[in-house]
């Protein structure tokens, strides 16, 4: 097998070899696209020009956000490209590229996500600390630590990567995946990135594990309180969190931990759109759906005028003539 590690490119899975059918898989995509980009930066703007939303909690919404905003603008926009130019090819570095940017995204995004189940673990377990302990400074440098994290991580899976002697370069996936690119390898250097990935598997059990301990405890505390009217509330603000991690979680299962047997393209791409597109499209739905903060920011967004605050806490809308 002929060494491919100088290649000027790789051939990404191609959906269909008919012209028509790609035309119909660049709208879907680029809807699914659209939505998702215009809710998450909905999202970022509802938290930054709110000073009422300018909390620990949608600070770090705000930085999950961003991250599906990047991990989305990653993988689609090739795809759709090669749809409309009916082409299958993505150069070396574009490659290298997105590989990189995938793995900076996802792991920033299960630090974060980490993070923020801290935060909920602070407000409700420590109340009177919350502010002490989850100040601004403290805030963003957990913010900041999540994504040098993810820096780091994605150095480390990029170097492993593509330090290997490929002796392929097709591509079963319709963009750069890690155990894909393992896959095309010829040699024992693939066992570095195959260590690398095990690695990566205990860090990600560890954050799962961390925030499962973490709502024990919450919903330990939650039983002792004296009022239901606390107990729907404290449970409310976890409520997003807890199907946002489980999304990525079961998604997350359903691409990696399957019979090694079933190596179908068609299922590859199945469990892609399942762990890469369905999290960042679905994130800012889940969030804003039962968030009354969220909400009137959004109406706020989404009206011309001025609003006053009743004593009530009603907010009214006073449109200009």
């Amino acid at each position: 097998m002929r060494n491919l590690t100088s290649t000027s490119e790789f051939l990404l899975l191609g959906f269909s070899e008919v012209q028509e059918l790609q035309i119909l898989h660049f709208f879907v995509f680029l809807a699914v696209y659209m939505v998702t980009v215009t809710s998450n930066l909905i999202i970022i703007t509802a938290v930054a020009l709110d000073h009422h939303l300018h909390v620990p909690m949608y600070f770090f919404l705000m930085n999950l956000a961003v991250l599906d905003l990047g991990s989305i603008s990653v993988t689609l926009p090739k795809a759709m490209a090669n749809f409309l130019l009916n082409s299958r090819s993505i150069s070396y570095s574009g490659c290298v590229a997105q590989v990189f940017c995938l793995v900076l995204f996802a792991g920033s995004d299960f630090a974060i996500l980490t993070v923020m189940a801290h935060d909920r673990h602070i407000a409700i377990c420590h109340p009177l600390q919350y502010e002490a302990i989850m100040h601004k400074g403290a805030c963003i440098r957990m913010a900041a630590s999540a994504w040098i994290a993810g820096i780091l991580y994605a150095t480390l899976h990029t170097s492993g990567t593509f330090a290997i002697t490929f002796c392929s370069s097709i591509i079963n996936q319709f963009f750069c995946e890690v155990p894909q690119l393992v896959k095309l390898s010829c040699s024992d250097l693939y066992l570095i990135e195959f260590g690398i990935l095990l690695f990566s598997g205990g860090l990600l059990a560890g954050c799962f594990i961390y925030i499962i301990i973490t709502y024990m405890k919450i919903f330990a505390t939650v039983l002792r309180m004296p009022s239901v009217q606390g107990r729907k509330k404290a449970l409310s603000t976890c409520l997003p969190h807890l199907t946002v991690v489980s999304l990525l979680l079961f998604t997350g299962m359903f691409a990696y931990v399957r019979p090694p047997g079933n190596t179908s393209s068609e299922m590859n791409v199945i469990c892609a759109v399942m762990y890469a597109i369905l999290p960042p499209l679905l994130n800012p739905f889940i969030y804003s759906m039962r968030n009354r903060e969220i909400k009137t920011t959004l109406l706020k967004l989404t009206h011309f005028g001025h609003f006053t605050q009743t004593s009530s806490g009603k907010i009214l809308l006073l449109k200009l003539g």
